[in-house]
């Protein structure tokens, strides 16, 4: 449960962010954190030098004595074609994939 939760989110994440145009596709890594905790979660942040950027923290969390799985928080931005920032916040926890964003409707 703790794997489909974390990698639903991953997922999501990834298919939500908007495909680079062919002359960004040489943008650089310009910053990578990484603190894998083992089972009790991780942060990870990372900054690319053409101004998209991410940050998600996750931890386990116990719901009950035998359910238990990683709740996830994180964002990440990036400049549309328009030249706006867009900035995704999200939570991924029991009740699925949560983004929130100016940009996106809501239910």
């Amino acid at each position: 449960m703790k794997f489909l939760i974390a990698f639903t989110a991953i997922v999501a994440v990834a298919l939500a962010a908007p495909a680079a145009p062919s002359d960004e596709s040489s943008a650089t890594v310009v910053k990578y954190e990484n603190d894998h905790k083992g089972l009790d979660g991780y942060n990870v942040a990372y900054e690319t030098s053409n101004g998209i950027a991410g940050a998600e923290q996750a931890q386990l969390k116990t719901f009950g004595d035998d359910v238990a799985a990683i709740v996830v928080k994180g964002s990440y931005s990036y400049t549309g074609a328009d030249g706006q920032v867009y900035t995704v916040n999200y939570v991924a926890d029991e009740n699925g994939f949560q983004p929130e964003a100016a940009h996106l409707p809501r239910a």
